[in-house]
């Protein structure tokens, strides 16, 4: 039986029955949140939990991968998430339950650089710094509150984002109407030295060069003694591309960016059809 949903690219056509039973090589999997595992509600979906009990007895490491942070993808799992692997800020905080396993910092002079000149930008953005004990923002007004509070579950007001004391690891830009169209470009400049990444349709994310989920899951999979053939990852934006180079089970959801769709090896349903989980089930049958 063949699911029209779930398909490769032309040269690779994908049959749900071939999927059967496919989690038998996969030893790792790493999963972006928004627009890939979370519903159209931003929720998880309740037929994960059972998911990751079946992975676990079958060994299999479970590695959510957002540009979230950490306190919110812990909250999102509650106590599954004591024994998984936390891809968060975009790579750039790497972590085993609670503890940390990588981190990369930015330069404080950079950043502060950063946001004054965000400040000049003439289109409506607003700023949150990601530092590792907390997210910040200076802009408090409920319109982006709301967006913020959305991936930050440790969120702490200041009045000065320059002034605040903490390890940076990414600055992240909220766009009201279209992080690719204003923003990344407003940006360009930085990218001489710094990654300037569109990880939403409303955001773009600027960390140091190098960070990235695909290669905090290289390292992941370094230290699991995990091979690309054994491993399978889901995503749907640009900051997920490099993902799909690291996995020979790639999957793009159906709602994916074109670019994504283009790298992955298969093509699953989308985060609103729970593609994920539909996926995820028939590999583990």
């Amino acid at each position: 039986m063949t699911d029209d949903s779930l398909q490769g690219s032309p040269t690779a056509p994908i049959d749900l029955d071939v999927l059967a039973g496919r989690g038998k090589e996969i030893r790792l999997i790493a999963v972006d949140m928004d627009g890939t595992l979370l519903d159209s509600d931003g929720k998880v979906p309740p037929a994960l939990w059972p998911l990751l009990d079946r992975l676990a007895d079958a060994g299999i490491a479970f590695a959510p991968a957002s540009g979230r942070q950490h306190a919110t993808l812990r909250r999102e799992f509650g106590d599954h998430g004591d024994d998984l692997v936390f891809i968060a800020e975009n790579g750039t905080f790497v972590t085993r339950g609670d503890e940390e396993l990588s981190s990369d910092v930015m330069d404080r002079a950079f950043v502060d650089g950063l946001v004054r000149d965000i400040r000049g930008f003439t289109h409506d953005v607003g700023v949150v710094l990601c530092g590792k004990a907390s997210a910040y923002i200076e802009r408090t007004d409920d319109a982006f509150r709301s967006q913020a509070e959305k991936y930050y579950a440790r969120l702490t007001d200041v009045a000065d984002l320059t002034a605040v004391d903490d390890e940076i690891l990414k600055v992240a830009v909220f766009d009201v109407e279209d992080g690719e169209k204003n923003t990344a470009p407003a940006l360009e400049r930085h990218r001489l030295t710094h990654q300037v990444v569109v990880s939403g349709h409303h955001w773009v994310d600027v960390m140091n060069q190098g960070v990235s989920k695909g290669k905090a899951l290289r390292a992941i999979q370094d230290l699991l003694d995990v091979t690309p053939e054994q491993t399978a990852v889901f995503g749907d934006y640009l900051n997920d591309l490099d993902m799909m180079d690291a996995a020979d089970f790639s999957f793009a959801m159906a709602n994916a960016h074109p670019d994504v769709a283009a790298a992955a090896r298969y093509r699953a349903p989308s985060n609103a059809d729970h593609g994920v989980i539909r996926v995820l089930e028939r590999l583990l049958d």
